[in-house]
């Protein structure tokens, strides 16, 4: 199977961004600003086909919630019962999505 960094979550959408997966390439027309020619980039794929990875065996693997003697949860692989390392985060909350209007008439 195909492994890879997630680069970016789009929430809205609930897809994800993943380093060297899912890469198309763009035919592109050349512009005042950027050369044209054939680009290869990464288009987002669906959440549900995404799993984390078992530290131990490297493979996909579900995860469940540990909860220590002091209350602390973790995160662990379900194959092998190893903690799952939570990502590191810059910082950046992403926005929930808003709440559209939904109704008759109007735009």
């Amino acid at each position: 199977k195909k492994t890879g960094e997630v680069v970016q979550v789009l929430v809205e959408t609930r897809k994800l961004l993943v380093r060297g997966i899912n890469m198309v390439k763009k035919h592109q027309k050349p512009t005042q600003t950027s050369p044209g020619g054939i680009v290869q980039k990464e288009l987002p794929i669906d959440i549900s086909n995404v799993a984390l990875i078992d530290p131990k065996s490297g493979k996909a693997t579900r995860t469940g919630v540990k909860v220590g003697k002091d209350g602390t949860k973790e995160r662990v692989a379900k194959k092998s019962g190893q903690v799952i390392a939570k990502p590191v985060t810059l910082g950046v909350k992403a926005a929930k999505p808003s709440a559209k209007a939904k109704g008759k008439g109007g735009k």
